[in-house]
């Protein structure tokens, strides 16, 4: 298996580790191109498997010579379990790479999670940028997400893994149908991969060329700590879209619903911390803050056409006005 990691041979990186095919697969292939990474996982106490597998963890550690990040915590195996499992696996990740100074995280998704991404937004009703969401890097706030086994298939790295002789865990809990992503991969992604795969990977391509071709411009033209600004684009389409991609690197997944709500309010709060308020000219976004503002600094607001709910956090941010004057 000849894959390219250029990209990250001279970054700080820290690898997402499950001890699982996808992972250990990604652990060894980049250990054969010598590029440098540290290891973080996480257990969430559901399995009794998963005490063997974070030892697994830090007997590769110890061999090889790699820093390893454990967090436990107690998770009851509930229906939101997916979304819980993962805001707790990406708010550790954040904090270490804050922490620690890392510049890349690289995770192990691989082809046959992108299909699974696309089957699952496609049923709930999504646009070109949803349905191909996964892509090979990703900016984050503050670091950058690294996925390098798109192309790869999942029994492809489970063979590599046969053919090296590398011990990896098999979690049981990807073959229970209660979980929405394995109720898609059972029976729908994991068939079409293995009668039409070829097909697939060209088909990515060509959405991912489609997309490139539109040349949507998601950069702020204000960015001051948390605060984000962007031209209003005078189209729901291209504005739901920046900010879908500014809160996706906050790491909050807009739903379908939460898209048509915002268009419709144009002032509005998501996931409980985030504020957003289309305006005229500008879309405004920043973290929700509570905090009680004098009778000058909200009248200087209201001259200069600042939204309510972005005021409480340019005050307490201590930003000066005269920036976000345009």
């Amino acid at each position: 298996m000849n894959l390219d990691f250029s990209a990250v041979k001279e970054s700080k990186n820290l690898l997402a580790f499950s001890a699982g095919v996808d992972s250990t697969a990604l652990f060894f292939l980049l250990l054969k191109q010598n590029i440098p990474f540290d290891i973080a996982i996480v257990n969430y106490n559901v399995r009794v498997q998963s005490k063997d597998e974070v030892s697994y963890a830090k007997e590769l550690a110890l061999k090889y010579n790699k820093k390893i990040f454990i967090k436990e915590v107690k998770l009851e195996a509930t229906s939101n379990f997916e979304k819980t499992a993962r805001d707790i696996r990406y708010s550790f990740f954040d904090e270490i790479i804050t922490q620690n100074s890392y510049v890349t995280l690289i995770t192990a998704h691989q082809l046959n999670d992108k299909l699974e991404w696309f089957l699952m937004q496609f049923t709930k009703g999504a646009g070109l940028i949803e349905l191909i969401g996964f892509n090979e890097f990703e900016e984050k706030e503050n670091y950058k997400v690294y996925k390098p086994l798109l192309e790869i298939t999942k029994d492809e790295l489970e063979n590599f893994l046969k053919l090296e002789n590398i011990k990896y865990f098999i979690d049981k809990s990807n073959f229970d149908e209660k979980y929405k992503r394995n109720y898609f991969r059972h029976n729908f992604s994991d068939k079409l991969l293995n009668e039409f795969k070829n097909g697939i990977k060209n088909s990515f391509v060509y959405l991912q060329n489609d997309l490139n071709s539109l040349n949507i411009n998601l950069n702020p033209i204000k960015k001051i700590h948390e605060l984000e600004i962007f031209y209003n684009q005078n189209s729901d389409n291209l504005n739901i879209r920046i900010i879908d991609n500014s809160l996706k690197k906050r790491g909050i997944l807009l739903s379908f619903a939460q898209r048509e709500e915002i268009l419709k309010q144009k002032e509005i709060t998501i996931s409980h911390k985030i504020n957003i308020s289309i305006t005229e000219k500008f879309i405004w976004i920043a973290p929700k803050i509570e905090k009680s503002m004098d009778k000058k600094f909200k009248e200087l607001c209201r001259v200069n056409n600042i939204p309510k709910n972005i005021r409480s956090y340019i005050c307490t941010s201590n930003i000066n006005l005269n920036e976000l004057i345009f």
